[in-house]
């Protein structure tokens, strides 16, 4: 994904800004809000903005 698109872009639900998380292979997967602790997911290279389709975000802290 185009990092200009990427800084115009943010939450559809808080209007904070996003982040883009990477698989293994460094592949684009989604954006993150780190606010609302969802990931929307990038689909064929277009970001889907929906709340519908949003995924939680796994809790960093479980993982220590």
């Amino acid at each position: 994904m185009d990092k200009r698109l990427i800084e115009l872009l943010v939450c559809p639900l808080c209007k904070g800004p996003l982040s883009l998380r990477r698989d293994d292979q460094q592949r684009p997967i989604g954006l993150a809000c780190a606010a609302d602790r969802l990931l929307f997911p990038i689909r064929d290279g277009i970001p889907v903005m929906l709340e519908s389709e949003a995924l939680p975000l796994p809790d960093e802290s479980a993982a220590s």
